[in-house]
């Protein structure tokens, strides 16, 4: 069973413009989706800080380098938080058994007698 039967230039212009058809309008509303869940994540957003009791307009007054030193801050104190580790590496080499499994030798390529 074939799921297209396609005879003809006519017909396989029509099912390519369809798909592609189908293909954009998808696209389309997944950006209307994305937009929208970006107005509802917003709104929570703004009831949040308002229900907190922060002046919004005092947030926009910040400047950037500034938000970039809070923003280090807090990255390097939660950062501090974790178990200090001493960055050092230990290779210790394990000498095995032969065992003819692994070896290259028995391989299926070896034709040579």
């Amino acid at each position: 069973m074939k799921l297209l039967m396609i005879n003809s230039w006519e017909e396989l212009l029509t099912a390519a413009a369809i798909g592609i058809m189908v293909v954009f309008s998808v696209l389309f509303v997944l950006v209307l989706l994305f937009e929208l869940f970006q107005v509802i994540v917003l709104k929570v957003a703004k009831k949040k800080v308002v229900k907190s009791g922060i002046d919004v307009d005092k947030i926009k007054d910040i400047p950037a380098n500034e938000i970039a030193a809070i923003s280090m801050a807090l990255y390097l104190y939660l950062d501090s938080m974790h178990d200090e580790e001493s960055n050092v590496l230990t290779i210790k080499r394990i000498e095995r058994r032969y065992s003819p499994w692994n070896s290259k030798i028995y391989g299926l390529n070896n034709l040579h007698r």
